[in-house]
C-alpha cells in the first residue's frame, strides 16, 4: 500500500468516526494500515541515510513527516476505538 492509499484509508475512518459509523471500523484493519506505516517509516530512513543530494534529503524528510503525523492519527483512531 502507497503512502497515499494509507493516508485516504486514515480520512475514511476518521469520517467514519464522526458521523457515529465507528463501529463498522475493524481494529485489524486499523492495525495493518498502522504497520504498514511503520514499513513505510523504516524504509524512508533508510533511504534518506543514502541520499546525498540536498534536495532529496528535503524530499524525503517532508514525506517521513507525513508519515509519522499519519501514523499519530491511526494511534489517536486506535484510541477513539478504544483498541
Amino acid at each position: 500500500m502507497g503512502l497515499t492509499k494509507a493516508v485516504e484509508k486514515l480520512d475514511k475512518y476518521q469520517d467514519r468516526l464522526k458521523q457515529g459509523k465507528a463501529a463498522k471500523i475493524k481494529p485489524s484493519h486499523l492495525k495493518k494500515v498502522a504497520e504498514k506505516l511503520k514499513a513505510k517509516e523504516v524504509s524512508l530512513r533508510a533511504e534518506l541515510e543514502e541520499a546525498t543530494k540536498a534536495d532529496k534529503k528535503e524530499r524525503l524528510e517532508r514525506k517521513l513527516a507525513l508519515v509519522r503525523e499519519q501514523q499519530a492519527r491511526a494511534k489517536w483512531l486506535a484510541e477513539q476505538l478504544g483498541d
